[in-house]
């Protein structure tokens, strides 16, 4: 489905972000709220040989795969009037052409049960795609994520940006596909950081 078909005669629209739209969503928006989507587990199997990663060494990303009883937790945005378009083409091209992602509607469940569900659309990226990478050893994927920088930057920040906002964001969930990775980055660069000459000082 497009999401020109989705938003068909619509003036507003909400779009779920569980990656890096979390906090770079980098398109005007009227509202936005923290919140899950249930059905979904978030994984860093798919591919980026753009924005964290190139041909040669390409970075991992988050995706969404489909699990029944999982829940992932994010940011949904509500762009209105001429925001919509201008969303859409943007993220057309970051998503999309750039990224590799396919686009779905979910149930959007804000964090504030005071609130009701609203239906979102969502960037998915599947095995089908060709950069898609799949599932990996934890310690394979944090090698991988420790040495991939793309046109965006390094492959590190976007995987502590997340964990991040997570931590900031949602105190009380535990995501342990998450956690696991960026403790395990964390482990192949402390002893780099640990030995690397401190910069003298000018007398």
């Amino acid at each position: 489905m497009k999401p020109q078909d989705i938003v068909a005669g619509k003036n507003s629209l909400w779009i779920f972000g569980y990656g890096s739209l979390v906090w770079k969503p980098d398109f005007k928006y009227r509202r936005s709220k923290v919140g899950y989507i249930q059905g979904y587990k978030r994984r860093f199997w798919h591919g980026d040989n753009f924005h964290r990663g190139n041909d040669e060494t390409p970075g991992r990303v988050v995706t969404l795969i489909e699990e029944e009883d999982a829940c992932t937790w994010g940011v949904a945005f509500e762009v209105t009037g001429p925001q919509v378009q201008e969303s859409l083409k943007y993220l057309n091209v970051r998503e999309a052409v750039h990224g590799g992602y396919v686009t779905r509607v979910v149930d959007f469940m804000p964090r504030d049960e005071n609130q009701v569900p609203v239906q979102a659309l969502v960037y998915i990226a599947t095995a089908d795609n060709p950069i898609y990478l799949g599932p990996a050893s934890v310690e394979e994927i944090a090698a991988q994520i420790s040495v991939s920088k793309g046109k965006t930057g390094h492959n590190m920040e976007y995987l502590l940006r997340l964990a991040d906002f997570m931590r900031q964001s949602c105190p009380d969930v535990d995501d342990p596909h998450l956690f696991s990775i960026e403790g395990a980055c964390l482990a192949i660069i402390r002893p780099i950081l640990l030995v690397a000459p401190l910069p003298v000082p000018a007398l």
